[in-house]
């Protein structure tokens, strides 16, 4: 018999309005380590794109090696973001990362280290950008750095598990929402 969490998930990922990671927000924190560490998992579009890119890279050779590409790429992207400079288009290119992720996991693409980490790498720019921009403080980064490769972890033990390819279809739909929004 089929669970029907899956359609609870779904359901969940859908009604979910734009995300909340970004600042002017009642109740959101302007800065800090704390501040840092809770912003990848107050925005919908952050929290589904680093579980996703962490279950995909557990499925590939090199897989912990893509992982720490995605944090580094991702500490780039938010020096750039605190310096001032924007990635253009960066919430649309942010969606479309949840989408490509969601779609890499449910359709079990395997590419070759070099081509996942430059993906991957490339993803973790856009996403570190947008926490440069919002949290332009050290502390901060420290913080979502932080908590990045945490979630990049809990997506690593997720992708582990047999059935982690089906969380790639709903992540997928989510990201298809938000390039909507």
């Amino acid at each position: 018999m089929k669970q029907p969490y899956h359609i609870l998930f779904l359901a969940g990922l859908l009604a979910a309005g734009s995300a909340l990671a970004h600042p002017g927000h009642p109740g959101h924190p302007e800065g800090g380590i704390a501040a840092g560490m809770l912003h990848p998992l107050t925005g919908i579009d952050h929290l589904l794109a680093l579980l996703a890119a962490g279950i995909w890279s557990a499925r590939q050779q090199q897989g912990r090696a893509l992982a720490a590409v995605f944090v580094a790429m991702m500490g780039v992207g938010a020096a750039a973001g605190m310096a001032g400079w924007q990635v253009p288009g960066l919430e649309g290119g942010i969606a479309l990362t949840v989408l490509v992720t969601g779609v890499l996991v449910a359709a079990a693409v395997t590419l070759p280290a070099w081509a996942g980490a430059a993906l991957l790498g490339s993803f973790a720019i856009l996403h570190g950008n947008a926490h440069g921009i919002e949290l332009p403080h050290a502390a901060s980064a420290i913080g979502y750095l932080a908590t990045s490769a945490l979630l990049l972890f809990a997506g690593r033990l997720l992708g582990r598990l047999p059935l982690a390819r089906y969380a790639g279809a709903p992540i997928a739909i989510a990201g298809l929402g938000l390039l909507a929004l």
